[in-house]
């Protein structure tokens, strides 16, 4: 992931329920999905990206999504809110 900086800087929400819930409400601007989380969790997230029309970015280890959002552990998917 090229722009670590840009997703700790962001208003971001982490996490399988929390970018959900963004989603949902249609504050989600932009959805990061770990290209190695369980597939059973982020099929229903990229499904519902599609339903709402919000661009998915994968990033490819939960480590360095986890790391781009400044967490020391890793993340199966974020979620960057609109302002």
């Amino acid at each position: 992931m090229s722009n670590d900086r840009g997703l700790q800087d962001a208003h971001v929400k982490i996490g399988t329920k929390q970018t959900m819930r963004m989603i949902e409400l249609n504050r989600a601007e932009e959805v990061y999905v770990a290209e190695d989380a369980d597939p059973r969790l982020t099929s229903k997230i990229i499904a519902l990206c599609d339903q709402h029309g919000v661009k998915v970015t994968y990033v490819d280890t939960m480590h360095n999504l986890g790391k781009a959002c400044g967490i020391e552990v890793g993340a199966a998917m974020a979620a960057i809110v609109k302002t």
